[in-house]
């Protein structure tokens, strides 16, 4: 498949496109990346160095794609942190380009608003613009537990809650859904669930928690969320399958006491994983 994927990106470390361009091209998939910002490393170390782009780029960029006729072969668009509103409308613009020249292309919107913990962290007008424009627009979303409760305006504190979140975001478009670190009062101190739901159901993937806080993990699950669900249209299956991969990953991440998420380094896990989590349905 070919999937263009709009996003940050760091030279050093693994977030934004970074942490889902190479796992879609491990599997054997094409990724075609468009960076929002271009940053020496992820905002978390405290310092930085690099700039944002305007949206007027991304859309020169797409307009260059175009020209050469490569969006009637993109089989889809993923999108992660939006710098801006602007950026989000650039971003729309892309997947209905992309829509035109291929009406069977699908769209995933991770909505990246914020975390447990850290609430809100993005600009004024971003949570806003994804839930009335880039929801509707997208067939995949995969927010956080925070996201699923910010963009369903409920609290996800039981399986039965999050069921009903999930379907409010449903209703606003979307027929794919994950839902990410979520640990509800059925989830047990030393496990975190992934939540998933689409047209063969509502399923929960639970997997030992690691002792391990690194950035990308989002991005990546995400990513491979997006391809298997494509691939395979069962979200039960795409669960088990990115689940599994990130997990593995994570999982060598952990032992190595690494501070960045070691997706070169533990990338057969990504393939095959090691460890293959099933899903319960709810």
């Amino acid at each position: 498949m070919n999937l263009i994927s709009i996003q940050s990106h760091v030279a050093y470390g693994h977030v934004g496109n970074a942490a889902a361009v190479f796992p879609l091209q491990r599997l054997g998939h094409e990724a075609w990346a468009i960076h929002t910002v271009q940053f020496s490393n992820h905002t978390g170390y405290g310092a930085w160095k690099g700039r944002v782009f305007d949206a007027a780029m991304i859309r020169e960029v797409v307009d260059g794609m175009a020209e050469r006729g490569a969006l009637s072969a993109c089989d889809g668009v993923l999108s992660g942190y939006m710098g801006g509103a602007d950026i989000g409308e650039a971003i729309l613009d892309t997947v209905g380009a992309v829509r035109v020249a291929n009406p069977k292309a699908c769209y995933c919107c991770d909505p990246v608003i914020g975390d447990v913990g850290r609430g809100v962290f993005v600009r004024p007008g971003i949570p806003e613009f994804m839930r009335e424009r880039a929801l509707p627009a997208a067939d995949v979303i995969t927010p956080n537990q925070f996201e699923l409760d910010y963009l369903s305006g409920r609290t996800t504190s039981t399986t039965a809650a999050t069921t009903a979140a999930v379907d409010a975001l449903h209703a606003l478009g979307p027929s794919a859904i994950l839902v990410t670190s979520l640990h509800t009062e059925e989830t047990p101190e030393d496990a975190i669930d992934v939540f998933a739901s689409g047209p063969d159901g509502r399923f929960r993937l639970r997997t030992p928690r690691l002792p391990i806080s690194v950035n990308g993990a989002g991005d990546a699950i995400a990513a491979l969320f997006f391809v298997h669900y494509l691939a395979t249209r069962s979200a039960a299956r795409a669960l088990s399958l990115a689940g599994s991969a990130v997990f593995g990953v994570l999982a060598r991440t952990a032992a190595a006491n690494s501070r960045e998420i070691l997706l070169v380094e533990a990338q057969d896990e990504i393939v095959a994983p090691s460890r293959v989590f099933k899903p319960e349905p709810v």
